[in-house]
């Protein structure tokens, strides 16, 4: 067997969602090896990194001055480029057990508006952190694969990613987009919001982890049968003291009100510009979600109002890009196909 074959043999290969919440990372022949938040905790007098992901994410909110949480990764591209590589290069590592000298081929989806600066920040990033080469794929279309929608036939699926930093629609046929569209409004929008609400209405201030944990508990996009209510904690803004609330859904909808109408108007919009042929086809199969926010409450039920379609949610729509960017690492042709320059 010659070298190259028999390096390619132990191959090393990654995919990887990197995502503005969290990063991903799938290995091949071995599934998801790695799932935690993209934060990167940093002691500014040493430059050292102090934690990555799950423990970083813990930190938020919580550091002494001169221990910085960052979020390297905004609206789902490169914010802070040395961060993230620092971070890419713990994660690589991580999936590899720690082993030093390993240059993994690895594959990225991206948002599909990416602009060709961020492409380029992205493969750097990689490279730096240890790739030995990079692809870059579309989320939206890593998604679809990663949901099992039959992208390869001729027919017209519609997938809508809800991640972190971006929601990515797409009409995919025959392996290709015939429509895409990123939008920056995503989870941490719906997050920002209910922040931003809960000030304005109580003068109360929250962290981005309660901000969460609020949407996630009790937001909706949609109202509920049984009203649900959350007592909350915070600081208040003209006191200056500890204060506790308590919320309902109503409540936190109300909040959501802007990030969610942004988000099926996006959907709407795709809609109008699939050509009738493969709109046929999605009023059979319908209108598939993946991504973390789109198990906001009472979504699914949303665009089913709006749009008069069926709505599915992903069998696990958390990892759906993952997923689907290992199924393209391990299909060579595939990836020919759907990998963006």
């Amino acid at each position: 067997m010659p070298f190259a074959s028999l390096l390619r043999y132990f191959s090393n290969d990654l995919a990887i969602d990197l995502g503005t919440a969290n990063t991903l990372v799938y290995a091949r022949n071995k599934g998801i090896v790695v799932r935690e938040p993209s934060v990167v905790v940093i002691n500014k007098l040493s430059n050292r990194i102090e934690a990555v992901g799950a423990e970083a994410k813990q930190m938020l909110g919580r550091t002494p001055g001169n221990i910085e949480s960052i979020r390297p990764m905004k609206d789902g591209v490169i914010a802070d480029f040395e961060v993230t590589e620092r971070m890419l290069e713990y994660f690589i590592k991580k999936a590899h057990g720690r082993k030093m000298y390993v240059h993994p081929r690895i594959v990225i989806g991206v948002p599909s508006e990416i602009t060709q600066v961020e492409k380029r920040a992205v493969k750097d990033s990689a490279m730096r952190a240890g790739a030995s080469e990079v692809f870059l794929v579309e989320q939206a279309m890593m998604a679809a694969i990663g949901a099992g929608l039959a992208i390869s036939e001729p027919s017209g699926n519609m997938i809508v990613d809800i991640g972190g930093g971006t929601t990515d629609v797409a009409v995919i046929s025959l392996a290709g987009t015939v429509y895409s569209r990123s939008v920056r409004i995503a989870g941490n929008e719906m997050d920002d919001a209910v922040i931003q609400h809960l000030k304005r209405k109580y003068n109360l201030l929250i962290g981005e982890r309660s901000s969460e944990q609020i949407k996630m508990d009790v937001g909706s996009a949609f109202p509920l049968k049984e009203p649900i209510q959350m007592e909350i904690k915070g600081r208040d803004l003209v006191e200056g003291v500890p204060k506790t609330l308590t919320i309902s859904d109503e409540e936190i909808r109300e909040a959501l009100t802007e990030p969610v109408t942004t988000i099926v108007e996006a959907v709407r919009m795709a809609l109008e510009r699939t050509p009738p042929e493969l709109s046929a086809d999605i009023m059979d199969k319908g209108i598939v979600l993946s991504g973390g926010g789109s198990l906001l409450r009472g979504l699914d039920q949303r665009l089913r109002n709006e749009t008069g379609l069926p709505v599915v949610l992903a069998e696990d729509p958390l990892s759906s890009v993952v997923l689907g960017t290992g199924k393209v690492l391990e299909d060579i042709d595939l990836l020919r196909k759907v990998s963006i320059r």
